[in-house]
């Protein structure tokens, strides 16, 4: 059975803009999957990857955004997981709990840059997090037996920060 040219459209904008499977894809277009993953290779065949075109569309507008979210949201995971790992270690002497908490603070800060740089929007969270940076810098090398308090607040803090700015 022949298909319009509509329906094929339909298929291609289900997987490359809606970033659906190319089974859903096929389902949204109502054809099969084989006809599915034929028109695909044929498009690729003739110069239109779809894979590519996903990738290039993600990338573009909201999708630009869409990622550096999704890495800003990886990064704090495991920053917040890296903390709570330090907090609950009673071998950590607080010097060493306060030179974790700069280290951690200076990769806070590089990643917030690189965000800010992907994505203008989020260049206000940027600003916070170098005001953090410093805050921990100094709690550091001014008062390190505060190490441990610090790190309880600014653990909550640096996802509320995120939430607010983002």
């Amino acid at each position: 059975m022949a298909h319009p040219p509509e329906t094929t459209a339909k298929l291609r904008a289900a997987y490359v803009y809606d970033r659906l499977g190319l089974d859903a894809a096929s389902d949204r277009a109502g054809i099969s999957i084989a006809t599915a993953r034929r028109w695909k290779r044929e498009a690729e065949q003739a110069g239109d990857d779809w894979d590519r075109a996903r990738s290039a569309a993600r990338l573009s507008g909201d999708g630009n955004q869409l990622i550096t979210q999704m890495i800003l949201d990886d990064y704090l995971t495991l920053h917040q997981a890296t903390i709570e790992g330090v907090k609950a270690d009673a071998k950590i002497t607080p010097l060493v709990k306060a030179e974790i908490m700069s280290r951690l603070a200076d990769a806070f800060t590089k990643t917030m840059a690189a965000v800010a740089k992907a994505s203008p929007q989020m260049n206000r969270l940027g600003v916070a997090t170098d005001v953090i940076q410093r805050l921990s810098r100094y709690a550091a090398e001014v008062h390190p037996h505060h190490a441990s308090a610090l790190l309880e607040v600014l653990e909550p803090f640096t996802v509320e920060l995120a939430r607010e700015y983002a």
